[in-house]
């Protein structure tokens, strides 16, 4: 665990379900929305959950509105290309403005995830860099977030020098998160989401 006083971890927990809460209307419209619109655009279910590793290295499953056409092969190698094709035009809308995160929430109320901290990743990808990639180890002092360091300052990592990268940012987050550092991540990651600016 990171070395946080006990007062920021009740304050960023407070935070944390606070949204969380807040969300769930607005989660629970765009649900509709989306039933009724995936049939046309995005065949398939509505949520798609994959296991990630998270704090201490447990396992858990992640919750997301699905983007992709479903795969019967699984989960794709960490060092497989990008399946783009697989991406269908409502779920390219819903990354480009994050919204495929949202149920993420539902992480955040069962203790799984936080609003801020280092993105989890797939449990079979991290198994890997764990063996493969500097400091990488580091991100599991802290529960993974929606939305971190290395999202707004680094973007999407999908080669081995682009993990190394953002495992140096989840490095930085964990020796030096504080109200100011999540203040400043959350404020970055709303001009994103607004702008379109670095969405992928």
């Amino acid at each position: 665990m990171a070395r946080w006083s006990w007062q920021f971890r009740i304050f960023k927990r407070f935070c944390d379900v606070t949204f969380a809460l807040g969300m769930l209307p607005t989660v629970g419209v765009i649900s509709l929305i989306l039933l009724i619109l995936n049939p046309f655009f995005n065949p398939g279910p509505l949520f798609f959950r994959q296991e990630r590793m998270g704090l201490g290295g447990e396992r858990f499953r992640v919750w997301k509105f699905r983007t992709m056409l479903c795969s019967p092969d699984g989960v794709r190698a960490h060092d497989a290309p990008l399946e783009h094709d697989r991406v269908t035009k409502l779920g390219r809308l819903m990354r480009r403005s994050r919204i495929d995160e949202l149920p993420n929430i539902f992480n955040i109320l069962a203790g799984d995830m936080c609003l801020v901290g280092p993105r989890p990743d797939a449990w079979e990808h991290a198994v890997e860099y764990l063996y493969t990639i500097p400091y990488y180890s580091d991100r599991f002092r802290v529960r993974p977030g929606i939305t971190g360091l290395a999202q707004v300052r680094g973007g999407y990592a999908d080669t081995n020098r682009a993990i190394e990268r953002k495992a140096r940012f989840d490095r930085y987050y964990v020796r030096k998160s504080c109200g100011r550092l999540d203040l400043h991540i959350l404020l970055v990651t709303a001009l994103i989401v607004f702008t379109g600016h670095g969405a992928k």
